[in-house]
């Protein structure tokens, strides 16, 4: 019987992170171990994994000598760790290279982008790409492009507005760009391959279900529905607006999380939408190996196998904009911000996305400070039920 490799895995209660530890289970072909910040201990999510015997460690990214001990006798770490946190890997690394860790996957998993320059999500895991290229540590990075559960429209009878994190039917530019998906499910599936083969060490890959374009998608979304859809456009102008609008807000205070959440997410689009980044052209361009051509045995869901679910109410329900983002790192959890500290990281999502919802289809900004905690509250209450500043 071949020996399983022993994996630890950092990040398992987020969103990717719980995808990658199911994947790794239904495999069987692993050891596995996670990797859990001390301030996180007695959340429910690390107690069901605890529940599952899953051996747990509770560690302090900043503290060395405990990593190198955690980190002893792991052949695999794999990193999914909350996009505010992405360049504390760094520390998690250089303990990595005292242990011998046979292979490290750090933090990608987002939509195919160039290393510098279009996207400041993908600058900052770029620099943690370096640092472990400067140690020498053996390496795989994954992107997935973007998930299903975020790329689906709404239709008129509300049949998935359950499940509809971003509950807004936008077409960017020409509605043409071909995009990168994958359903949340497969990544832990595919992520399972990728590290059991030699051929995708110190390599590039991306995965993927389906490539579809915007109009690709609504005309799925109206072929299953029987519905006919309404849209908004927006253009190419409109988008670089919002970039640049994110840029000088951030500048002046890029401590702040909800300027940076505004700054991922216009660059997101400006990637995926007017440079039409998170395409198979431009992935295998970069050097990238196409993880459906490596695993052809695996048959990732389609977007209308996946769409079809949805329909018939078997989708996510009260998906979060915090779970869809990666929850943001237990130290911002301590802090408190609009909602206080129960939904602090939460609130923090929701009142950019929200500002953004209402910015950039319509035009118009936002009048004061107490507007924007006023909108945030009706979407809070409204939607998930959460009374975060009383009446």
């Amino acid at each position: 019987m071949a020996v399983k490799q022993k994996v630890l895995l950092l990040g398992a209660t987020g969103e990717t992170g719980s995808s990658i530890l199911k994947g790794l289970q239904e495999s069987n072909n692993f050891d596995i171990e996670v990797l859990v910040r001390p301030a996180s201990a007695n959340k429910p999510s690390v107690q069901k994994i605890q529940d599952q015997g899953i051996k747990t460690w509770f560690i302090d990214l900043n503290e060395s000598n405990d990593l190198i001990s955690a980190l002893s006798g792991v052949d695999v770490l794999i990193s999914a760790i909350g996009p505010q946190d992405v360049l504390q890997q760094k520390k998690l690394f250089q303990a990595a290279k005292l242990a011998g860790i046979k292979r490290v996957v750090p933090c990608a998993f987002i939509t195919v982008a160039p290393p510098n320059g279009a996207m400041s999500l993908r600058d900052e895991k770029e620099e943690v790409y370096n640092d472990i290229k400067f140690l020498g540590i053996p390496y795989t990075i994954i992107d997935v492009g973007y998930w299903y559960q975020i790329s689906f429209p709404i239709v008129p009878s509300g049949k998935v507005d359950y499940a509809s994190v971003i509950p807004n039917n936008i077409i960017h530019g020409d509605g043409t760009a071909p995009n990168l998906l994958t359903d949340l499910r497969d990544i832990g599936r595919f992520v399972a391959r990728i590290i059991n083969d030699d051929r995708t060490l110190n390599k590039y890959v991306y995965t993927f279900g389906d490539i579809l374009t915007e109009k690709e998608i609504y005309r799925i979304a109206e072929e299953l529905s029987g519905e006919k859809l309404e849209s908004t456009p927006m253009s190419t102008e409109q988008i670089e607006d919002g970039v640049a609008q994110a840029k000088a807000a951030f500048s002046q205070d890029p401590q702040d999380p909800m300027k940076r959440m505004f700054l991922y997410l216009s660059e997101y689009k400006y990637s995926k939408y007017v440079r039409k980044d998170n395409s198979p052209a431009y992935a295998e361009y970069l050097g990238y190996l196409n993880a459906r051509i490596l695993y052809p045995d695996f048959t990732p869901l389609s977007f209308p196998d996946f769409f079809a679910e949805v329909l018939d109410g078997k989708g996510r329900k009260k998906v979060t904009v915090n779970q869809v983002l990666n929850r943001l790192d237990d130290e911002l959890e301590r802090k408190s911000y609009l909602c206080g500290e129960r939904f602090s990281a939460a609130d923090i999502h929701f009142y950019g996305l929200i500002k953004m919802i209402v910015d950039q289809p319509t035009g118009k900004e936002w009048k004061s400070e107490k507007r924007a905690k006023r909108a945030c509250q009706l979407f809070l209450r409204d939607r998930y039920q959460l009374d975060c500043w009383g009446n």
